[in-house]
């Protein structure tokens, strides 16, 4: 039986009620990256900082990056702002951010590299995440679910290895076919660290986390069970022993039918379903299963008009007679003009748009 300000919680935040297995007649809706170069707020802050880095670790302005597009646009869900890349930083891998090239890591490109790593993650590095937190929860609307995230072992394994993003993630697949149980040591390490980061976070005061595996698809299916699955399963059971009533969202990002095996493997409460997936598979055998996220292809929000309009009427048909969560199958693209997310928010809600 749910303790009282589990339920509590339930009734005041939509997006938790969804999450609870219940169907909301207006699905509740945030977007992946809503907090970003799109925004011209954002891009005032991120102007002043040295890094994007140093942005994630300084609580003051993380926490008014994490807020502004609650203000904005009254979202029904602010996503802490961080990276996915803030763990592997806290397990001694040196992590840059260079501007418009991504992350640079250093490379570990040889099993003998992962000795350079800590043993255990560093929370003392992270207190700033845990110190924004703090500051976001009490400033944010009740009914405003708190998003806490980290990056599923394979998809972080896949920058440490290579040393940032790369295509098809090669350098990654390679290591793990040649280097077997190094990679699994690998995989270990970041299931631990990853587990525990999530805890601190609830700890700190999100209600709700997502697992973002953004690589998930390139794997084949018997390294997306050992690498993917698994992992991820090891992390929710983990998470679930020190916070019982975890919300958890999954995002195997490109998993396509594969999803079934992820569900039936990770017990997540939710999972987020990218632009590609086709929308009868995902309704009759994910949707009917558990709650599904998404899924709105981020070049409709770009292109905007009929197009954007046409896009948001489709995923609403596909999923809104089930327990749906309103978001994008990737992120906001940093192109995108502020008025198309305004015109999306008030197609979903059934609002008039503005002007």
């Amino acid at each position: 039986m749910k303790n009282k300000n589990t339920t509590d919680r339930l009734v005041t935040k939509p997006l938790l009620h969804v999450l609870a297995g219940e169907r909301s007649q207006i699905p509740p809706i945030w977007l992946m990256r809503q907090a970003g170069r799109y925004l011209p707020e954002y891009r005032a802050i991120r102007e002043k900082t040295k890094s994007f880095l140093g942005l994630c670790f300084d609580p003051k302005s993380a926490s008014e990056v994490t807020l502004q597009p609650i203000r904005r646009f009254g979202f029904d869900a602010a996503i802490l702002f961080s990276d996915i890349l803030v763990v592997p930083h806290a397990l001694g891998q040196s992590v840059t951010f260079e501007t418009g090239e991504g992350p640079r890591l250093d490379a570990l490109s040889e099993p003998s590299a992962l000795r350079r790593l800590r043993a255990e993650i560093d929370h003392d590095l992270l207190s700033p995440v845990y110190e924004t937190i703090a500051r976001v929860k009490p400033e944010l609307p009740d009914a405003v679910t708190f998003l806490g995230f980290c990056g599923a072992p394979w998809t972080v394994a896949t920058y440490m290895i290579a040393g940032g993003g790369s295509a098809e993630q090669v350098p990654a697949r390679q290591f793990a076919y040649r280097h077997p149980e190094a990679f699994k040591d690998l995989i270990d390490l970041l299931v631990e660290a990853s587990a525990s980061y999530l805890i601190r976070q609830f700890q700190a005061g999100v209600d709700a986390v997502q697992i973002f595996d953004t690589w998930a698809g390139v794997l084949p299916i018997d390294e997306f069970d050992k690498w993917c699955v698994k992992p991820c399963a090891r992390i929710v059971a983990t998470v679930r022993e020190h916070i019982p009533d975890a919300r958890i969202i999954g995002f195997p990002r490109g998993a396509g039918t594969k999803l079934e095996s992820y569900l039936a493997g990770v017990p997540v409460d939710a999972v987020g379903l990218d632009w590609m997936i086709e929308p009868g598979f995902a309704r009759d055998r994910i949707q009917k299963r558990r709650p599904v996220q998404g899924n709105l292809d981020p070049l409709a929000l770009l292109s905007g008009g009929s197009v954007l309009d046409r896009g948001v009427d489709a995923v609403m048909a596909a999923f809104g007679s089930g327990p749906f969560i309103f978001n994008l199958g990737h992120g906001v693209l940093p192109e995108t003009p502020v008025s198309h997310v305004e015109r999306l928010i008030a197609r979903v809600r059934g609002l008039p748009p503005k002007g």
